[in-house]
């Protein structure tokens, strides 16, 4: 996810790295000092500044408040004074961000990463902390774990988010006029047809962060790969410099409908803007998932929205769940401060803390630990999975997320035709091809 490259992407992230977030819950004035290691009780403290990377800015103030209960937690039990210094920049140049540091030997403790995009390579190029025998590996569910394992078996990140998802929908509007989530585009248009004659906008748009519009490309290659024989090996063509987004054509039917019935100003609004204007029923459909459900509801604690999946085409065994694990937390290989770091990550899997967390996050359960009830949206998606209709999130590259975003972009201006979208993009995988082969 990025949208500056080159001089830009460095302003941007020396910037970034001279204004992070410094949460004082500790010593002030704190050293790093390697693998601390103080002793509960009695003697002098050690002290640790512990460095953080987590893309998710809007719910900072929920990460702040579990830093402070940590810090206060390892001083009573380590007697270690730590320093959390949480750099949160936005999601939308976050990964850019990251990747040079990682390459300048400038890791921080813990970054968050994607875990369907972002460990394969990751894991490849070194820069992951082996945490198979850490005690939060015990609580994560099956049907998690998966998504943070390498094919050679090792356990490199802990799961924070876990997604089911397709669009979300205003539940009363659809209630008031009787309709119900589209099972194909056919009736996704007659859906439109209603909202409108109702003076009620479809969609609304929010393509101002690239990231967002990236968003068709999941929803439409993974139910085409998991529907269309023709496309079942679509991502090992891809991978072999065999095959052609051009064949994925057909996802512009759904594009060119949501963008003709959407809201004004699509390139100026983003995520948090978006998610005001949802809450507050400015447009009946989002495509967007349900990690923006905290903001949404800050906005508007009484609004009913649902997830449904996203028609593509006139199949309806076509219109599926997307389901993924992104958001994860990783340590760095090369941390100095391994020790504390890693009490960390299990501290987010707490048996006491840890179901607050989620909760105030607005994240579902994840492991054995967490007894919270699932959200309602949640259970809206739990539908389709139950019925057969969901699949995992397609192991596309970053870079060609990264690249239909700002296609994506480019074609709601009118500054790309749909062929010249497909070339970008099938040039972008073969770049990415030729460095990671």
């Amino acid at each position: 996810m990025k949208m500056w490259t080159g001089v830009l992407t460095t302003v941007m992230a020396a910037s970034l790295l001279a204004g992070c977030a410094s949460n004082n819950t500790g010593n002030g004035n704190a050293a790093n000092t390697g693998n601390a290691g103080g002793d509960s009780g009695s003697g002098e403290a050690k002290s640790v500044t512990l460095k953080m990377f987590v893309a998710q800015p809007r719910l900072k103030e929920h990460y702040d408040k579990y830093i402070a209960q940590f810090t206060a937690k390892e001083k009573a039990e380590k007697n270690i004074d730590v320093t959390v210094q949480i750099e949160m920049p936005p999601a939308d140049n976050a990964a850019q961000i990251l990747k040079t540091r990682l390459a300048s030997n400038d890791a921080p403790d813990i970054f968050a990463l994607h875990a369907i995009n972002d460990i394969p390579s990751y894991y490849k190029a070194g820069y992951l902390e082996d945490l198979s025998d850490q005690p939060f590996v015990g609580k994560l569910l099956d049907s998690v774990k998966p998504a943070v394992t390498t094919t050679d078996g090792k356990v490199v990140a802990l799961p924070l988010e876990t997604l089911s998802w397709g669009y979300l929908y205003n539940k009363k509007m659809f209630a008031d006029l009787s309709l119900t989530p589209p099972t194909t585009l056919t009736e996704m248009k007659a859906v439109v047809d209603k909202l409108n004659a109702n003076n009620i906008t479809p969609f609304l748009l929010s393509y101002k962060e690239s990231w967002i519009p990236q968003l068709f490309l999941p929803l439409a290659a993974g139910a085409l790969i998991n529907t269309e024989d023709a496309e079942k090996d679509f991502i090992t063509r891809m991978s072999n410099d065999e095959g052609s987004f051009s064949e994925m054509k057909s996802m512009f039917d759904v594009i060119d409908l949501v963008n003709a019935n959407g809201t004004d100003k699509a390139l100026e609004v983003g995520g948090d803007d978006g998610a005001a204007a949802f809450a507050a029923g400015k447009a009946a459909m989002w495509l967007q998932g349900p990690w923006y459900a905290e903001t949404i509801l800050k906005s508007n604690p009484d609004l009913d929205f649902g997830v449904a999946a996203l028609p593509i085409n006139d199949n309806a065994n076509a219109t599926m769940i997307n389901l993924s694990a992104s958001t994860s937390l990783a340590v760095s290989k090369t941390s100095k401060n391994k020790e504390v770091a890693l009490d960390f990550l299990n501290y987010v899997l707490d048996d006491t803390d840890s179901n607050a967390f989620f909760q105030a996050l607005k994240f579902n359960p994840i492991a054995t630990v967490h007894t919270f009830d699932s959200y309602p949206w949640v259970n809206d998606a739990t539908e389709y999975v139950k019925a057969g209709k969901s699949y995992q999130d397609p192991a596309i590259p970053q870079a060609v997320k990264d690249e239909v975003g700002k296609d994506l972009q480019s074609y709601y201006a009118g500054q790309m035709s749909q062929d010249e979208v497909f070339k970008a993009l099938d040039k972008a995988w073969k770049s990415f091809n030729k460095v990671n082969k």
